[in-house]
């Protein structure tokens, strides 16, 4: 079954888009730059395009659902999204948050069937590119290899972090650190600013409590003493840390 993809606006060919990926915060660390210059870049590969495709979907609908068959790769434009297993109970566990530059899952390169759903917490753009086509780029050209390989392994490191975090960790080091794993992306992007340190936060407590294995009432407890404690500020669609050394301490992050 073909995935609902939402609004479209399909593009084939790759200077378009080369603009389009300029303007995005995560331009030197997704592949979208990588699949939109190759043809350019490499004068070997012209006059190959690959064909690529823009979507919009509102916050809370589906981008991608388990196990249906897709014939693209989706890399996040803008806005944000999360990574989900959905359990025969109704429960959900939030696997990642999807930031812009972002693969949805690196898996859909190598076969069609994602193994989570993906869910839009924001509105968000996302494009799409044929994997077929995506494969051949990349493996024409080791060169682009390397962003594929740090996104797989910070997406194998996250992995690796959420399996330690819900087995061994405290709820406040479990939310704590999630907090950080987002800052640390975003500033990657340039997407934090200020002293003290302000990003946009469009997460609630049930993204949270989703994302820790926690119930919303223990994350609402957890926030509200790291408010009190002056570790952080909270407002309705952003977040400051007020002091990052006691608010990496409390982590256990070095």
């Amino acid at each position: 079954m073909q995935a609902r993809l939402g609004a479209r606006k399909a593009q084939s060919c790759a200077e378009p888009a080369q603009s389009a990926c300029g303007q995005c915060p995560a331009y030197e660390l997704n592949l979208c730059q990588a699949a939109s210059e190759a043809s350019w870049a490499f004068p070997s590969a012209a006059p190959f395009k690959i064909h690529q495709a823009d979507h919009t979907v509102p916050a809370r609908r589906t981008i991608c659902r388990e196990q249906d068959l897709h014939d693209a790769v989706p890399i996040i434009c803008s806005g944000w999204a999360a990574s989900i297993i959905m359990l025969s109970d109704g429960s959900r566990q939030i696997l990642s948050f999807l930031l812009p530059g972002d693969i949805v899952s690196t898996a859909l390169l190598f076969e069609p069937r994602p193994h989570c759903l993906v869910e839009a917490i924001t509105d968000v753009r996302y494009r799409t590119f044929k994997r077929s086509e995506l494969r051949e780029i990349l493996f024409s050209h080791p060169e682009l290899l390397d962003k594929l390989s740090r996104a797989w392994i910070e997406e194998k490191t996250r992995a690796d972090q959420l399996i330690v975090d819900l087995g061994r960790r405290t709820a406040d080091e479990r939310i704590a650190r999630l907090i950080l794993g987002l800052v640390d992306r975003l500033i990657k992007r340039d997407m934090v600013h200020g002293d003290p340190l302000e990003l946009d936060f469009p997460l609630r407590q049930h993204h949270i409590a989703d994302a820790t294995g926690l119930t919303p009432v223990h994350v609402s407890k957890v926030l509200s003493e790291f408010r009190r404690s002056g570790l952080i500020k909270i407002s309705e669609r952003s977040l400051a840390i007020l002091d990052p050394a006691g608010f990496r301490r409390i982590a256990n992050m070095r």
